[in-house]
């Protein structure tokens, strides 16, 4: 069979020129999450049905929807492509064959294997921009934030600025470096890669992770300046964004321009994409420890969560499933879903999620049950010897916060003045731009005794502001 190339000159087995370069136009709107890129795979797939890399892809594809609803089609496509594979010794590259291995992987639930694979992979082809953006998106949920830095740096060199998908290379590498706490080099990082490509939505998310993690609330609304329905091409991805600019006026107070936020472009629909469910109960139970009245918001992000209790792809989703029935009341539901993942846990095989529903995912979900029924000590006794291991769980320092806060508000709860006190004392340094932390530390130092040091804390809670 004559070869294609993609952009990079990665060669592709296909004869069509069609199939080509609706494959690169697919692979450049996945890094964009741009909505059309289903329909350039489909234009791809119409062009030449038997293309191994663009079966892949759409096994990639649905994998990348992060629900047990999807794997099916994921399961379809890897048989096509490995039936396509089998054609001949030499049916497809070498590169393309560790692609098939990788999503083999994957589609089983194993994806840290799929990661190895992926790192194996781009060892040899440093250019494989699909490779090096799957294994980003599986690292993050895996919890592993050296991975998020040092597989980007690792290919950089192959990499030069006229290549496609350089600036998306240095979005990545921004955000490794963010998650890895070197925040000066991850804006300067970020930044240029906005500069190369403004429509590189996870550059622009890296740079608004520098900004929340370091409380620069002003240069954050600044960065996240977007009005109200930017992105309409984009797929849910667009929405975390809107997540991120909700949570520079939260920490400063601004809670009706929170609301505003959250009704326009962060509510759920009825079909409840992980993310946005995450984004959801996490932006809720924020304002709620805000002391915000969310009304009846809950109630759909419950529904939601209803139809999604033996869904376990991503444990950071699952948790966040638990916030959403917890706090809409569904108490069955909510031991439904505590039994599925115990179950879920108690036979992992190679299954990358059901390796931390034992250890992370369940005792942490039930914690977060036990703290809305007002068992505020359950909730610590299984939160707090925790709160140091459940990176593994999966999402960013950002995202993970809310189990901190979590753990703050049982202690508060419980009436466990030295703890909260110590807890407190703790976010207060780390996050001094917090509006949250300082009011809720004067809280703890109240619960102490402490009164002049609750009202030096309360003061400087008063002077955060945007502006």
């Amino acid at each position: 069979m004559a070869m294609q190339q993609d952009e990079r000159g990665l060669a592709l087995t296909t004869d069509s020129a069609e199939a080509a370069a609706a494959f690169n136009g697919a692979i450049q709107d996945y890094l964009e999450y741009r909505l059309s890129g289903g329909e350039k795979l489909k234009q791809a797939l119409a062009a030449d049905p038997g293309f191994v890399m663009g079966l892949i892809l759409r096994g990639y594809f649905m994998l990348l929807i992060g629900s047990n609803a999807t794997v099916p089609a994921a399961r379809k496509a890897l048989a096509q492509a490995q039936a396509g594979a089998q054609a001949g010794a030499a049916s497809i590259t070498p590169r393309e064959r560790l692609h098939l291995a990788a999503l083999e992987a994957w589609a089983a639930g194993d994806t840290a294997t799929a990661c190895a694979v992926w790192e194996q992979l781009l060892a040899e082809y440093p250019t494989d921009v699909l490779a090096l953006r799957l294994h980003h998106f599986a690292s993050f949920w895996l919890g592993r934030s050296a991975a998020l830095r040092d597989l980007p740096a690792g290919v950089l060199p192959a990499w030069d600025e006229d290549m496609p998908g350089y600036g998306n290379v240095l979005g990545m590498l921004s955000f490794g470096l963010e998650e890895s706490g070197d925040y000066a080099e991850a804006e300067r990082v970020g930044r240029r890669a906005v500069e190369i490509n403004p429509e590189d939505l996870w550059s622009v998310h890296a740079v608004a992770h520098v900004l929340e993690m370091q409380g620069r609330l002003k240069d954050g609304m600044a960065w996240l300046s977007q009005p109200a329905g930017s992105w309409g091409d984009r797929n849910p991805f667009k929405d975390h964004i809107w997540w991120h600019t909700a949570l520079f006026p939260l920490e400063a107070g601004e809670y009706d321009r929170v609301l505003a936020l959250y009704d326009a472009e962060v509510e759920v629909d009825e079909n409840g994409f992980y993310l946005d469910v995450q984004n959801a109960a996490s932006l809720l139970l924020r304002l709620e420890f805000c002391g915000v009245d969310v009304g009846n918001r809950w109630d759909l992000l419950g529904d939601v969560a209803a139809k999604r209790l033996n869904d376990h792809v991503l444990a950071f989703t699952d948790t966040h499933f638990m916030i959403a029935l917890a706090k809409s009341g569904r108490k069955a539901d909510a031991e439904t879903l505590l039994a599925s993942l115990r179950a879920f846990g108690a036979a992992p095989g190679g299954n990358s999620a059901a390796l931390v529903a034992g250890p992370l995912t369940a005792p942490i979900s039930e914690a977060i049950l036990a703290f809305a029924e007002k068992r505020f000590d359950r909730a610590l006794a299984l939160m707090l010897p925790l709160r140091h291991d459940w990176q593994a769980i999966g999402a960013s320092h950002a995202q993970r916060d809310i189990f901190h806060q979590i753990v703050i508000e049982a202690a508060l709860g419980a009436g466990r003045a030295p703890l909260a006190r110590l807890l407190l004392a703790q976010r207060s340094q780390i996050r001094p731009h917090s509006r949250y932390s300082w009011l809720r530390y004067a809280d703890a130092l109240d619960l102490s005794g402490e009164t002049a040091e609750a009202a030096q804390a309360r003061q400087t809670a008063a002077a955060i502001r945007l502006q």
